[in-house]
């Protein structure tokens, strides 16, 4: 099934066990990102390192999602990223005091590089849109078509543009099976435990 995985012949400043990164994928500038444990990226997803990645584990970045924009993007352990999610981590300088789009060179264009952090267990619906600036907190669900332009609260489903909140996601069994299954894939020295050294256990 993993014959064709094309993470161990991607430069990532780390990269865990267990990572697969389909073979249509593309990475840019991997030798700044990190990766953490049990991470997958579909086909046809996009991602560039700009000036920091950090991914954690048990991350799911799906298909024809991208994140892009030059600045510093963390994914924290559990989140995951839906179809055609766009994430932008930096942005033009729209102000009319410089030039736009990345054939221009510097001084002439002078784009914002900024930051996105999407916190643990939280999910970022299909087809939405994060601005730069932006930190997703943990557990948030992000509904499909949305833009994110300011930070989600934990535990929140949010939805629409603009953005507002439409509900409460309960923390507390999400929260309890996390810990059971840390306590199946991690020894007791924090280490991980690969997927070929578990019990064979139903899908």
């Amino acid at each position: 099934m993993y014959t064709d995985n094309q993470a161990d012949k991607i430069k990532f400043l780390h990269a865990g066990e267990d990572v697969y990164i389909w073979p249509m994928a593309k990475i840019v500038m991997p030798e700044v990102i990190s990766l953490g444990d049990s991470v997958k990226i579909d086909d046809y997803a996009f991602v560039v390192g700009g000036l920091k990645t950090t991914i954690g584990s048990f991350v799911h970045i799906a298909s024809f999602a991208s994140v892009t924009g030059g600045g510093e993007f963390t994914m924290h352990d559990f989140a995951a990223i839906s179809s055609g999610v766009r994430i932008f981590t930096g942005n033009e300088d729209y102000s009319g005091a410089t030039m736009t789009n990345p054939t221009v060179p510097h001084p002439y264009r002078v784009p914002t590089r900024g930051f996105v952090t999407i916190e643990k267990h939280a999910i970022v619906g299909a087809n939405s849109v994060v601005l730069p600036g932006v930190v997703i907190g943990e557990g948030a669900v992000i509904m499909p078509n949305s833009v994110i332009t300011q930070n989600c609260a934990p535990w929140r489903l949010y939805a629409g543009y603009p953005l507002r909140p439409v509900s409460v996601r309960p923390s507390e069994t999400i929260l309890q099976l996390e810990q059971q299954l840390r306590a199946e894939v991690y020894r007791a020295d924090g280490s991980y435990i690969p997927a070929r050294q578990r019990p064979i256990t139903g899908e």
